[in-house]
This record gives structure tokens, C-alpha cells and sequence, in this order.
């Protein structure tokens, strides 16, 4: 079902709009008033500066000729006040705008995550995870400088080039039109390299993407890695994938250093020309103080060209990151609240499903089958039958993980898409197959079924599913830090974690997946105790593949190929001698074998 691997490189849904830097000034909006400021200070400062060179003319063609010794005084003293400005300017620029870059990296990684928290289980199914977390950290961080100085220097640096432009008309017209001739000529480079360099860096980007998505699969699946000794094919897929990325950054950075030396050459060539018209000029309509001032602007006036470029490389560069932040801030929430959408009213707990159609997307193969049930408050269903067989589809369609094909799922006669998903899930609790523990305390990962409990809440949630024992003998018991996903923990014990945690929640609906399929024979004898009087009084549908804990069900539904093939209590189906007797019956003879 996956559309896409740490190996495929993802293709944009969309083409490149400069909606996206529309977008991006977005964020930047709630902080014009720090920006205005900014800007202020730093043409002060560029104002500032820029006396230099014509501070330096007079000093030369009045001053020195005529043994004005207060005048050159005066000349330095207002030449070091412009040094001492542009220092105290510089200085608020940059503390001013790193607060307002972080600001800006902030916001969007916080919008990044809020999204991802409201995106479908469909979205994570079809891509690997690394490739997500790259588009929340690496990309996000890369616009840090652009916004920190880009923005700011860039605006500073127009201002720039207008005042010097204006100080060498001024001081010389003549050579002015000499120093424009490369003009035309950095017009054309730039425009031959824009479109070769978005290319080699959004092909980056996905070399990028595929490193870390490998990275995280790797470092996830790193037991599997060890058991089977396959540390050493795995180095050469990761020197397969980082040398794709080393050769793609390679290709990128050939094509945006080109940028640098194309100016660099064509300022040349034009000092060259103002120096050939200057000197062949002297005595004429130039003078030597003249000369130098106007060789000092040149070079003024190309540094911002070079900051710009730098600036032009970095916008590319962030375009490629940005489209794949926007286009993940644009995935569709497909699961999400309806217009008119209603707080669902406290649950009894019955539940129907009516004529539901489901395939997961991109699979031509119908999961659910036209699948029709009623359970009444109260009672417990199990669900039984072969792997894919849709056990699991009927549990997540039911806590609206995902939505009907066609049909409906309904809990009390309320249609579950027309109410407010916070208020369907929060009277459920739920216990999937992947047993999930997040890194804190067994205390805090218990509580997170119900925040506001109390540690006595926790402790007789903790003691109905005999989780209480085990958490006791823990060296610091039920303030134990755990690793994220308890790797510190037994799998049998991360199950009875994740079970006291969705009890806790007290919900009318329970459901658990696969619970107790990696607890012992002998804790699963103390836990059915429990389970006995916690599913008293609600609606509780269980998956099972270890039978033996299913045969107080109320009704044992048999799946198989995306419908209900059989269905009844433990002894009715035992009698009627068909699928399920031969599940129970193979299980037995398994069990009696060993």
C-alpha cells in the first residue's frame, strides 16, 4: 500500500507558485513592527558607511592639498563615528533577527506538528517516517539564516546599491556608465543558472529525504538488524543512499557556487574598464581623490550584488525545502470533523454497522465486504479468523481511524461522521496491536489514558489488569523511567502498561487488539480474572488469535475475506463444526503438542 520507500524518490503533487513565499511572509507578518525597526537601523547604518569613501575624496582633493589640519581632523572623527554606528547596528540587527528567525522556524514547525497530529492513518501508511521527520527538523531549520539575515540584508543591500549608485552619479556620470556595462551581463548568467539550480536542489532534497528515512528505518528495526547479522549488507544500502546524497549536494553546490565567481569575474572586468577611462582621465574631468572614491563605491557596489546572489542561492535553496513544508501542510485531513458535526452524548455503548465498504487507498481489493452487525451495551464481541481477514479494518473503522468506503458505522444510532471526533474517542478506550510506551515514567505513561487521575486511580486500574505486582518490584515501582517504546520492559509487561492505561479511561466502549498475546499462561489466568469484572458493564470488542481467552465472549464473530462467516457464542460455534471449530481445534492440537 505504501506509495513510497527510503529508495523511491517522491515526486511534488504540485508545481512551484510563488504563493509559497507569499505564504512564508505569512510568518514573518506577526513580527513587522521588529522588522521595521530592523530595517531602519540598517540603512542608518548603510548610510552610514557609505560615507567612507567620499570622506576619504575629501580628505585627499581639500583637505591634504591644503594643509587643513582641523578639517582632516573633523574628516576622521565623522569617519570612525560611521565605523562606531555600523558596529552598534550590526549588533541590533543580528539579535534582533535571530529572534525574529526562530520566531518564524517556530511557528511553522509548531503548525507542521499540529497538522501531522490531525493527518489520517492513510498518510502514514504510505510513506516511511524518516521522510516526515525530515520535512519537521531538517528543512524546517534550513530556512533559519534566510529568515534570521535574508530578508533584512537583502532589503539593506537594494538600499545600498541605490545610494552608492546615487554617490557614484555625484561624484563621476562618466565612469558610472563604465561600471554598468556588466550589468546586462550578470542579468543573463543569472538567468541561465535559476532554472538548473531549483532542479539540482530539489533533486537533493529527495536524496536527502531517502538518507534519513533510511536512518530511521534502521535505527528502528536495529534488533532485527543484529539477530540476523545484517549489519554488513545494511552499511553498503546506507553507502548506497549517502552517496547518492553526497553526489546530488555535490551537483547542487557546482551549480550554486557558479553564482560567486560569474560576479566576481564581471566586477573585475569592469574595475578594470573605470580604471583604464579613470587614469587615461586624469587631469581632465577626474581627479586622483575622485579615482580612488569612486574604485572604493565600485567595490561597495558589487558586495551587495555578491550579498544578493548569496541571497538569490539561499531563496532557491529554501524554495525546494519550502514547497515540501507546504505541500505537507496542504495533505488533505481527510478524518476530521464535518460541517455540522455535534458532541456526541454520553454512550450507552450500543454499536451497528450497516452495509459498510472499505479498502484501504491505492488497493483495489475490498477490505469489508458489505459487512452488517448490531452489539448491543454490554456485551463482548471477539473477532476471529485468518491474517487480513479484516479484524483489525473493523476496529479502526469504529474509532474512525478511517472512514466507510460506503455504509455506515453507527454507536447509539448516531452516525459516527457526523459527530465531533474528540467526543466519539474520549468515551473509548483503545488497546492496539502495537503496544506503544513513550518515554517517562510508568506513571505518566499510564495517566496518559486519563490526565486529570490520581495516582490511587492509577494504582486500581494497575491492580484490575495485574500490572500492580510487576510495577512494584521495579527498582523506583510506579516512578520507573522507561525508554521510549519500554524497551527497558518485557513485551508481556508492555501490554499490561498499555492495557491499565486505556481501563483507566473507564471508557463504554473498550477495544482491544491482540492484548494478551504476548503475556504467559500464568498471567493471562490472573489477568482474565480482571478483564472479567472491568468488562462488565461495557461494550468491549476483542481480537484474538489465542483463542482460549475468547470463550466467555458473548459472541464470537468469524471474519474471513471481508465478511462475517460465522457467528455465536463459544459452544454454539463449537457445535456447528465449522470455521471456527477448525481454528479451536488446530489451536488445541498445537497447544497439546507442545
Amino acid at each position: 500500500m505504501a506509495r513510497n520507500k527510503y529508495d523511491v524518490d517522491e515526486e511534488l503533487m504540485t508545481p512551484f507558485s510563488l504563493k509559497y513565499c507569499k505564504r512564508l511572509l505569512g510568518y514573518v507578518k506577526p513580527y513587522k513592527k521588529e522588522m521595521l525597526i530592523t530595517l531602519i537601523v540598517m540603512l542608518l547604518s548603510s548610510v552610514a558607511s557609505l560615507l567612507g569613501p567620499y570622506l576619504v575624496k575629501v580628505a585627499m582633493d581639500t583637505n591634504i592639498p591644503n594643509k587643513d589640519i582641523k578639517g582632516l581632523i573633523a574628516v576622521c572623527v565623522i569617519f570612525l563615528l560611521t565605523i562606531i554606528i555600523g558596529a552598534i547596528c550590526m549588533k541590533y540587527k543580528i539579535k534582533t533577527m535571530t529572534y525574529v528567525g526562530q520566531g518564524v522556524v517556530r511557528n511553522i514547525r509548531s503548525d507542521l506538528f499540529q497538522h501531522l497530529q490531525k493527518l489520517p492513518f492513510a498518510y502514514y501508511d504510505s510513506r516511511p517516517h524518516g521522510k516526515i521527520l525530515v520535512r519537521v527538523v531538517n528543512y524546517v531549520n534550513s530556512l533559519s539564516d534566510l529568515l534570521s539575515n535574508g530578508l533584512i540584508n537583502l532589503l539593506t543591500d537594494m538600499f545600498s546599491i541605490f545610494v552608492i549608485i546615487a554617490f557614484m552619479i555625484f561624484i563621476s556620470p562618466k565612469l558610472t556608465l563604465v561600471c554598468m556595462i556588466g550589468m546586462p551581463i550578470l542579468a543573463i548568467v543569472v538567468a541561465l543558472l535559476a532554472k538548473i539550480q531549483r532542479k539540482t536542489t530539489q533533486i537533493y532534497s529527495n536524496k536527502q529525504s531517502n538518507l534519513n528515512a533510511y536512518i530511521q528505518e534502521s535505527i528502528s528495526g536495529m534488533k532485527v538488524t543484529q539477530a540476523f547479522a545484517r549489519e554488513r549488507v545494511n552499511a553498503e544500502k546506507f553507502k548506497t543512499v549517502s552517496g547518492e546524497n553526497r553526489e546530488t549536494w555535490m551537483n547542487a553546490v557546482k551549480y550554486q557556487l557558479m553564482l560567486w565567481p560569474a560576479i566576481d569575474n564581471i566586477s573585475v572586468f569592469t574595475v578594470s574598464l573605470v580604471y583604464l577611462v579613470g587614469v587615461s582621465s586624469i587631469g581632465e574631468s577626474i581627479t586622483i581623490g575622485t579615482l580612488i572614491a569612486f574604485i572604493s563605491y565600485i567595490w561597495r557596489f558589487w558586495n551587495p550584488i555578491v550579498n544578493i546572489s548569496n541571497f538569490y542561492n539561499a531563496l532557491i535553496m529554501a524554495m525546494a525545502y519550502l514547497e515540501r513544508i507546504f505541500e505537507t501542510l496542504d495533505e488533505e485531513i481527510t478524518i476530521t470533523n464535518l460541517k455540522g458535526a455535534y458532541e456526541l452524548p454520553k454512550i450507552v455503548g450500543n454499536v451497528e454497522f450497516k452495509d459498510v465498504v472499505f479498502k484501504y487507498e491505492d488497493e483495489d481489493r475490498e477490505i469489508l465486504k458489505k459487512v452488517s452487525f448490531k452489539v448491543n451495551a454490554g456485551e463482548t464481541i471477539a473477532l476471529v479468523g485468518p491474517t487480513g481477514a479484516g479484524k483489525t479494518t473493523i476496529i479502526n473503522l469504529l474509532s474512525r481511524f478511517y472512514d466507510v468506503n460506503s455504509g455506515e458505522v453507527l454507536v447509539d444510532n448516531n452516525n459516527i461522521r457526523n459527530v465531533k471526533l474528540d467526543s466519539l474517542r474520549k468515551q473509548m478506550g483503545v488497546m492496539l496491536q502495537d503496544t506503544f510506551i513513550f518515554s517517562g515514567t510508568i506513571l505518566d505513561n499510564i495517566r496518559y489514558g486519563k490526565l486529570d487521575a490520581t495516582e490511587e486511580e492509577i494504582i486500581e486500574a494497575s491492580k484490575a489488569v495485574k500490572a500492580h505486582d510487576f510495577i512494584i518490584n521495579l527498582k523506583d515501582g510506579y516512578n520507573t523511567q522507561v525508554n521510549e517504546r519500554g524497551s527497558r520492559l518485557s513485551v508481556g509487561q508492555r501490554q499490561l502498561i498499555s492495557f491499565a492505561r486505556a481501563l483507566l479511561a473507564d471508557p463504554k466502549i473498550l477495544i482491544l487488539d491482540e492484548a494478551t498475546s504476548s503475556i504467559d499462561t500464568k498471567t493471562e489466568q490472573a489477568l482474565q480474572q480482571g478483564l472479567d469484572r472491568l468488562l462488565k458493564g461495557r461494550t468491549s470488542f476483542v481480537i484474538a488469535h489465542r483463542l482460549s481467552t475468547i470463550k466467555n465472549a458473548t459472541r464470537i464473530m468469524v471474519i474471513n475475506d471481508g465478511k462475517i462467516v460465522e457467528q455465536g457464542t463459544h459452544d454454539e460455534l463449537i457445535n456447528k463444526g465449522g470455521e471456527y471449530f477448525e481454528l479451536y481445534t488446530s489451536q488445541y492440537e498445537m497447544v497439546k503438542a507442545v
